[in-house]
């Protein structure tokens, strides 16, 4: 079965891991903060805060972006269920806003929403290619909210010229290793926003300080500590960390890989316009990152999606569907969100298919992929 999505890991990687495994630190050493230093200056941002996965990163971003019980913040359906879990680990209720075309948030659509309770607005960049960032960006001006960009999808990504991480008040990336560069597990937020740092810091581990400079009591003694908030231990270990700076040293060349992917799925499917739809990349304002490759089913093949899903799978493809809309899931339903809330992103997960997109996989895999999907939609009746 060829994967829709694998780690693409190398004999520098391991090194790099075993160099740490021999050291004195397994945690809380110095390659956190190189991982750190070498992610915002790749992104071209000020500050990045290593988290154990992009989940425990979303959580740090809406804590330090001040959401809390009874706030309410808008976000995505289309998306995996952490985007909203994280804010209802803060007791705070996630609205849910419709899609595009293109599968990210509708800026107008998320301005009708908008309420006095309404802290901050959550874009997710879906399949790596970033949403309408500079029309959130105003409207999270215009109404006072805080931006956060839930980019797990996106790490090499741009928009208007600039990398995604640098352009939203804070932007989450995901390190899973399907992502765009992987350290096991892990994740991490980005921001120019110096107090926003500082507050990821501590959310990280447990809400403890041990800078003096930060503390009530001063003068207790060397080994003292404050806990100063309720924070968690979404710490990232030297292990994770030093995958991630040999993972990263590497980016550009995984995501141009995944871009000539796309483009020769493009050129070869196109063909099959008929039966789908096609995911687009601008090429200029907005560069995808290719987390995904997102078919949609149309013409008579539209309402047909598990038989299409099931001879691929079949024939050895291992399409995917990304993703159910988060209030689908049972959770969500028992707290009284209603199927027909966001009738563009139901469509959309229903006729959606994705493709296997990833750095390694091979000319022989593509072409097989491509004739499969080419010899079996149409025959589907």
């Amino acid at each position: 079965m060829i994967p829709y999505g694998h780690q693409t890991i190398d004999a520098r990687d391991i090194g790099a891991v075993t160099g740490v495994l021999k050291s004195d630190f397994l945690t809380q050493g110095p390659k956190i903060g190189e991982f750190e230093k070498a992610l915002a200056k790749h992104c071209g941002v000020g500050y990045a805060v290593a988290f154990s996965n992009g989940t425990s990163a979303l959580h740090g971003a809406y804590f330090v972006a001040g959401l809390k019980n009874r706030d309410e913040f808008i976000t995505s359906p289309l998306t995996f269920a952490a985007t909203a879990n994280a804010g209802l680990y803060l007791g705070a209720k996630p609205v849910f806003a419709d899609i595009d075309e293109d599968g990210n948030l509708d800026p107008i659509d998320v301005e009708r929403k908008i309420t006095k309770n309404t802290k901050l607005i959550s874009v997710v960049d879906y399949t790596g290619r970033p949403a309408k960032l500079k029309e959130f960006k105003k409207l999270a001006l215009k109404h006072g909210l805080v931006l956060i960009e839930d980019a797990c999808q996106a790490l090499g990504a741009e928009y208007g010229g600039k990398r995604a991480g640098s352009i939203s008040d804070m932007t989450v990336f995901s390190f899973h290793p399907v992502k765009s560069i992987t350290t096991g597990e892990g994740g991490a937020v980005l921001t120019n926003n110096k107090d926003y740092h500082e507050k990821l810091i501590l959310f990280r581990s447990h809400g403890i300080t041990k800078d003096v400079n930060k503390m009530k009591e001063k003068d207790e003694g060397p080994w003292y500590m404050e806990m100063q908030v309720l924070g968690y231990n979404y710490r990232l270990t030297d292990i994770q960390a030093v995958l991630g700076i040999s993972q990263l040293k590497k980016v550009n060349k995984f995501i141009s890989a995944r871009r000539e992917i796309a483009e020769r799925y493009g050129k070869e499917l196109k063909p099959l316009s008929r039966y789908i739809i096609l995911p687009r990349d601008d090429s200029k304002n907005i560069l995808s990152a290719w987390h995904l490759y997102v078919i949609r089913l149309t013409g008579s093949v539209r309402d047909k999606r598990r038989k299409v899903f099931e001879s691929l799978r079949k024939a050895g493809i291992g399409v995917q569907v990304h993703h159910i809309p988060v209030y689908f899931h049972p959770y969500y339903e028992k707290m009284g969100y209603k199927r027909g809330l966001c009738p563009k992103a139901e469509d959309f997960y229903n006729t959606c298919i994705s493709l296997p997109i990833f750095p390694n996989l091979s000319l022989k895999d593509q072409k097989t992929v491509t004739k499969k999907v080419k010899e079996i939609i149409p025959s589907i009746t």
